[in-house]
């Protein structure tokens, strides 16, 4: 009895029942599609001279500009009575990260193998 619904399930499902099997379909037409309309302006970009995201310091807060070749490549702020912290200017074109030390974050592994006396 298994063997007969699951053949049955089989040849349903491939389509070898033929059209006894399926219902008839009337002929495939494409819907009517209007235009879409026009999509509205971009909005304003910044211009070369204007930051898009501007960082906030604090007149309280103690700035220290880090130059090379005359150009401003980090800026070290310590808060009025807070940790430091520092900008930087990593591409060159006023887009400025912040971190929060000098440290990078790499690790080398230094784990003893082998030790003599």
């Amino acid at each position: 009895m298994r063997r007969l619904i699951f053949l049955a399930i089989f040849l349903a499902a491939s389509g070898a029942a033929g059209p006894l099997g399926q219902a008839q379909t009337a002929p495939h037409t494409t819907p009517k599609m209007e235009p879409l309309p026009e999509p509205p302006p971009p909005p304003p970009m910044p211009g070369p001279d204007e930051p898009s995201v501007r960082i906030p310091v604090q007149e309280s807060d103690k700035v220290e500009e880090i130059r090379d070749n005359g150009r401003v490549i980090a800026l070290k702020v310590t808060p009025a009575g807070g940790r430091p912290y520092y900008l930087y200017d990593t591409t060159g074109n006023g887009n400025w990260m912040r971190r929060d030390s000098l440290d990078d974050g790499v690790r080398v592994p230094m784990w003893p193998i082998k030790q003599w006396e």
